[in-house]
């Protein structure tokens, strides 16, 4: 049974005739006939008495028309919805991030967009970056702001900040009024991290290595911001991104790290071999063409 035969049969329950239902259909009358008896056929009972030539619908008809009304009322809420997020300037853009670029980089990049196409809704995850290529991948997300730069050949990436590590000290840390330090400096304290599989761990533990030391872990957290808590407490030290100057936590003395290699880039993640809905292309273009810092 065909949405079509759905409606051509509620116009013909609502005319109970078949040549006017036919013209108001624009469909030939054997045509339509034809369809009739295929559902009638297929619910093994006539949906019409036929009186005198004319159609009289039966209860059997009322039930199906009841349910019809309600099919097709679906079937067109459902394609509301669709052309609702499909539509670049209404639709809905599922965006996934990393803790850390929640409080600065993912609202500017929402309130710029906002302000060119206010009526673009936002789905928005905020995970680490192996769960969110995951989730890109199995098309739970449409668009990532990820680090570092994903491995794939159906990943495309697009730089857009980089972003200094440092090293989060206690404020009456003896090292606390450098300007900057090497990670060696703090090699024999106690260590803040997030979990592993964070992106930023991994850097973090790569880093220490290169330094020539394995980091004596004492904690470990799921979020940037509880680390800088547990160093303002004086429970140890932490490797950060070195803060916007609004969300420096007070107790920290945040020292930038002169070791190689201590930053990480953050940029826009995309599935190549996956058509994004009009919305995201749009809101990714939008990104891509611009500069953030």
């Amino acid at each position: 049974m065909t949405v079509d035969e759905l409606q051509w049969y509620v116009v013909l329950a609502e005319t109970e005739h078949m040549t006017e239902a036919a013209a108001r259909l624009n469909v030939a009358q054997p045509t339509l006939s034809r369809a009739l008896a295929r559902l009638e056929r297929r619910l093994g009972t006539p949906l019409f008495d036929r009186v005198n030539r004319r159609l009289r619908l039966n209860r059997y008809g009322e039930i199906l028309l009841e349910h019809a009304r309600r099919c097709l009322t679906e079937m067109n809420s459902a394609s509301d919805r669709i052309a609702s997020l499909l539509d670049p300037d209404r639709g809905t853009v599922r965006l996934a991030f990393l803790h850390s670029v929640a409080t600065w980089l993912v609202p500017e990049l929402l309130g710029r967009y906002r302000q060119q196409v206010p009526g673009v809704r936002f789905e928005l995850r905020q995970e680490p970056a192996h769960e969110m290529i995951a989730d890109l991948r199995a098309g739970h997300v449409d668009l990532a702001v990820s680090s570092p730069h994903p491995e794939g050949a159906d990943i495309g990436w697009q730089p857009l900040h980089r972003e200094q590590l440092c090293v989060a000290v206690p404020r009456d840390h003896p090292l606390a009024g450098r300007g900057s330090c090497g990670l060696s400096a703090v090699g024999a304290e106690p260590f803040v991290a997030l979990r592993a599989g964070y992106e930023l761990r991994e850097l973090s533990d790569e880093l220490c290595s290169l330094a020539g030391f394995a980091p004596t872990v004492a904690f470990e957290s799921s979020e940037i911001s509880s680390m800088e808590g547990l160093v303002a407490a004086g429970l140890g030290v932490a490797v950060v991104p070195m803060p916007r100057a609004h969300r420096e936590s007070p107790g920290v003395a945040y020292l930038p790290l002169t070791d190689s290699g201590a930053h990480r880039m953050i940029g826009l993640v995309w599935l190549r071999d996956r058509p994004a809905p009009p919305v995201a292309t749009r809101f990714a273009e939008f990104v891509r063409a611009r500069r953030w810092s």
